[in-house]
This record gives C-alpha cells, sequence and structure tokens, in this order.
C-alpha cells in the first residue's frame, strides 16, 4: 500500500492550497468491506430506517425528515444503533487515518478530539451546493473573512471515496484570503470561478481540505457516490469547533458509542478523544450554535 508523502510535504501542500490528496490509503480488502457496510447503510436511510440523513434542496443543518426529494447523505456512522457502525468506529479511529490527521495537524495522540463521521452519497436527483466556507457565513465582511482565516484551523477535515468521486470543487489559496470582488459577486451556484479546481478521487484516496476555504459540491445523480466525510479535532480549538461540530446532533448519542470493535491501543485512544469532545461540549453555553443556515 503507498504510504503517506512525507510530513512536510503534505503540510506544505495544506498551507498552500488549503488541501491535500493521499492516494490509496486502504487496503483492498478494507475497500470491499467498507463498500459493503456502506451500501448496507444507504439502503437503510433510503428506506427511511435510518432517519438521520441530509436531504436534498437543504445544504446546512439542521435537516429535517422531509426527504420528498431524496437524500444526499448519511449521517452519524458511529452511532451504535446503526448496524453498520462497528466498521466505521474501527476506519475513524484507524492509523490510517489519524496518523495523516496528526501530520497535518502537528499534534500527537493526546491531542486528538472525536468529531464527525457521516457519508455523502449519490443523490435521487441532481444536486448543487453554493459556494460556501463551512464556519464563515456568506455575509461576512472582507475583515471578518481575514480575521477568522487567520486564526488556526484545529481541524483535519476529509474526504474517503470509495468509488470514483469529482464532486468536491474548490479555490485553492482561498484559504488564507477573503474573497476577491469577483468571489463576492458571483452567484451562489456559479459555475465556475477564477482558479476553482474539481479534486478527483479514486476509490480509496483521501482528501484532507481547510473547510474554510471557498468551496462547493457538484452531485450527479447518475453516478454511485459513498464517499465517508469526517474531521477530527485539535484540543486547542475546542471553543472554536463546537459551534461547527455540535451543530450535528453528535452530543445526543457521542458517549453512547461502542468502542469494543478496537484493539486496545486503538481504544485507549479513542476513550479520550470522546473525553475531549465531552469538553467541547461543555463549552458551549446557551444551546447549539450554527454555523451556517439553509
Amino acid at each position: 500500500m503507498p504510504q503517506p508523502a512525507p510530513v512536510a510535504s503534505l503540510l506544505a501542500q495544506l498551507e498552500r492550497d488549503g488541501f491535500v490528496v493521499v492516494p490509496s490509503i486502504l487496503s483492498p480488502e478494507q475497500l470491499e468491506r467498507l463498500r459493503q457496510a456502506s451500501k448496507a447503510t444507504v439502503d437503510l436511510a433510503r428506506s427511511g430506517h435510518w432517519p438521520h440523513v441530509r436531504v436534498v434542496g437543504k445544504q446546512f443543518p439542521p435537516w429535517d425528515l422531509t426527504t420528498e426529494h431524496g437524500i444526499w447523505g448519511v449521517q452519524h456512522l458511529m452511532k451504535p444503533s446503526l448496524p453498520e457502525a462497528g466498521a466505521f468506529t474501527q476506519l475513524y479511529f484507524s492509523d490510517d487515518v489519524l496518523d495523516i490527521a496528526k501530520q497535518l495537524l502537528q499534534c500527537n495522540d493526546d491531542d486528538l478530539v472525536m468529531e464527525l463521521f457521516n457519508m455523502l452519497i449519490r443523490p435521487d436527483t441532481d444536486f448543487e451546493l453554493r459556494w460556501h466556507r463551512d464556519d464563515i457565513p456568506p455575509e461576512a465582511t472582507a475583515a471578518d473573512e481575514s480575521a477568522r482565516l487567520a486564526e488556526p484551523a484545529y481541524h483535519a477535515q476529509y474526504n474517503l471515496a470509495l468509488f470514483d468521486d469529482d464532486s468536491l470543487v474548490l479555490v485553492p489559496g482561498s484559504h488564507r484570503r477573503p474573497r476577491t470582488a469577483t468571489e463576492r459577486a458571483a452567484g451562489p451556484f456559479e459555475s465556475t470561478l477564477p482558479g476553482q479546481v474539481t479534486v478527483r478521487l479514486g476509490p480509496g484516496d483521501i482528501a484532507f481540505y481547510d473547510n474554510n476555504i471557498l468551496h462547493r459540491g457538484v452531485y450527479d445523480s447518475a453516478k454511485e457516490r459513498m464517499t465517508l466525510h469526517g474531521s477530527v479535532g485539535h484540543r486547542q480549538g475546542s471553543e472554536v469547533r463546537a459551534r461547527n461540530v455540535l451543530q450535528h446532533g453528535i452530543g445526543d448519542w457521542f458517549d453512547q458509542c461502542d468502542f469494543s470493535v478496537l484493539a486496545d491501543r486503538e481504544r485507549s485512544r479513542a476513550e479520550a478523544m470522546r473525553i475531549r469532545l465531552r469538553h467541547m461540549g461543555s463549552s458551549q453555553e446557551g444551546g447549539i450554535i450554527y454555523s451556517l443556515q439553509g
């Protein structure tokens, strides 16, 4: 299996471009097992027997249960009531993913925070996300954007493709600057912005990206998609990350997450990451704050 690029190379790419692709982090056996688990999970969600979904027509949480136009994502892959939660939990806490996350966060196991693990899927009808940054609202001024983008990211967010995926479109370098006049004047579904690229992933490839890079998603209902969409936090970002993570509803169940499928070392690390997530939740007073809505 190909090894990740040297840490300096990964960091340099992330800092320069706002994203980095690491090819083929899964063995053929892992890929097949995750495809099977994902198919069973998607079938459950499409049948209406897993209510935690992202509905077509709505980009950000909270998502209601109106699925008349179909779904484009499945939430809470590690929730213990999901039949395939064990397979997803093993991947989320694996060295395959966390070794790269630690390189990009420049930290060790004692800094990691359990965050989100969801799945982005083929929608029932074609669906597009508008241009956005995950934790900066579109009405932010250039000064506000600059101030927020100057803060440490404190997260490693990723898309891990189980099939070919060319759905993520982004503007490299935009994680380090406010929007240009052209970007501010563009429509939310503008098909082309100067310098944009499409991130192309093969089965088993993983893309890490700064979630405040200017990006959007374009989802084709005719093309199979099962892309595992996760994030890992750094303990120093507790309050900053709380508004971005807790809006997804993970606080309702993470204390019941079952780590018995993990080996001893991974289980110990997972328990510590869960404790740091609990601390994150206690830092957000006055109820859940949504980073973006719509």
